[in-house]
């Protein structure tokens, strides 16, 4: 099997790209390390058998993590931990939700990375709900190894661990949620494997539930040419559904591991590191580093200098009060000799025409980093952020809002309370017009 490079070109075979992978490669574990840059907070499925609520520097499993980054904040703790630790050949993103339904953020971290340190290997772990729409991204970007958590191939069993799947707008539980999650999961490992990049499958015993069904998982992935499978011991978690299973023995996960090994490699060594993990496995120094990505954390995000100016929706030039839609024209404000200063106003472009109508708005904005508006539905958000113009709903004077993004202040205080009701009930709440 080769795989391709597609920023240096070369080819190489996918033993020689794993080589200093330590999750991938038993033999690079004492060698070579990894960290998880954890900006991915939000999740689309719920596990029965997950709670990502524990922040705990003591605790070590999945979903754990000291804080959330930005991408450009990941890229600073990342150039420190290197720092601190030059044995890293690893830069994966592993949570503290799914990297995939955080797709914007975790892109532009790999991006932001790949930019600055081209040598690295790059690495996500996802369920796979959402890898499919982003396989040519996912290339793009330079991501050598992936990670797909498949817990079962049955409906009827993967029924019994999730609790709902959420696809879009749209949540789905049951058997009808796992078969939506299986058919993805299908797409991404072999969109995954079309595209050279190496596939490990990780999959969670759970006593009573898929222990007997691993196998099963096993024969799947190997069809689809997954390249490792590695079985975790389901960890009992207080305040979830499985918190009253027991773990799976040791004699039960050699045994279920002999078994599968007949149709996947096993990997043997896993640590179940936390979203936060960094170091060598088995030498985990997130405690350690925990200060460090606190500090991190506050970094304000570098001026971009093609973009110095911010747009406003406000009905009198005073407060930000206007949803997008309903914004006939957008003040453009920067910095000022005694604050800051309006430097213009440009009309919006008229209604209709679609996601058409926000494409043209980004191209007018092309020298704002932002548009603060009172409220903005999921498509125009989207589109904007594609043209890299960035949405921020919030209320209050504008001043107050511009003298906190321009020195990278946190706006939550200023940050728009949901309603029930959609741009005064002049919208139709599905992107398309005026939220």
């Amino acid at each position: 099997m080769w795989v391709t490079d597609t920023y240096r070109g070369d080819i190489m075979e996918a033993h020689d790209i794993s080589a200093k992978h330590p999750c991938f490669n038993r033999g690079a574990k004492g060698s070579h390390g990894r960290v998880h840059l954890p900006v991915a907070p939000a999740c689309n499925i719920k596990c029965n058998y997950c709670n990502r609520k524990y922040s705990c520097v003591n605790e070590s499993r999945p979903g754990v993590t000291c804080g959330v980054l930005a991408p450009h904040q990941a890229v600073a703790y990342l150039e420190q931990v290197l720092a601190a630790e030059p044995r890293i050949s690893v830069a994966g993103i592993a949570g503290p939700g799914d990297p995939m339904a955080n797709a914007r953020r975790t892109l532009e971290t790999m991006r932001q990375v790949r930019r600055r340190y081209p040598d690295m290997l790059y690495c996500l772990s996802s369920n796979g709900l959402a890898v499919p729409e982003h396989l040519d991204e996912l290339a793009e970007v330079g991501v050598t190894h992936m990670t797909i958590t498949i817990n079962a191939v049955d409906p009827a069993i993967g029924g019994q661990i999730y609790a709902w799947v959420k696809d879009g707008k749209m949540a789905y539980r049951g058997e009808e949620a796992a078969r939506l999650l299986l058919s993805r999961q299908r797409e991404a490992v072999a969109g995954l494997k079309e595209r050279g990049i190496v596939v490990k499958l990780n999959t969670i015993v759970i006593p009573g539930v898929n222990d007997g069904h691993v196998e099963e998982v096993a024969r799947w992935g190997a069809e689809l040419g997954a390249d490792l499978m590695n079985l975790m011991p389901m960890y009992p978690t207080e305040g979830t559904p499985f918190e009253s299973r027991g773990e799976p023995s040791r004699p039960l996960m050699q045994s279920l591991r002999e078994i599968c090994g007949k149709h996947m490699n096993q990997m043997t060594h896993c640590t179940r590191c936390r979203a936060d993990a960094v170091g060598l496995l088995g030498q985990d120094k997130s405690k350690e580093m925990a200060g460090c990505l606190s500090s991190c954390g506050k970094l304000p995000e570098p001026m971009d200098l093609t973009r110095p100016h911010v747009a406003v929706a406000s009905r009198e030039g005073l407060l930000v009060n206007l949803h997008l839609g309903q914004a006939s024209e957008f003040q453009i404000w920067g910095p000022g000799v005694d604050g800051f200063e309006l430097i213009e106003t440009r009309p919006a472009p008229p209604s209709g025409d679609g996601e058409l109508r926000w494409k043209r708005l980004a191209e007018s904005l092309d020298d704002c980093r932002n548009v603060l508006v009172s409220g903005i539905g999921e498509t125009p958000r989207a589109v904007l952020a594609g043209y890299g113009v960035e949405a921020l709903e919030v209320g209050g004077f504008i001043e107050e809002a511009l003298k906190a993004i321009y020195a990278g202040d946190d706006l939550s205080a200023m940050r728009v309370r949901k309603g029930k009701a959609c741009c005064g009930g002049m919208g139709s709440g599905e992107g398309m017009g005026c939220c």
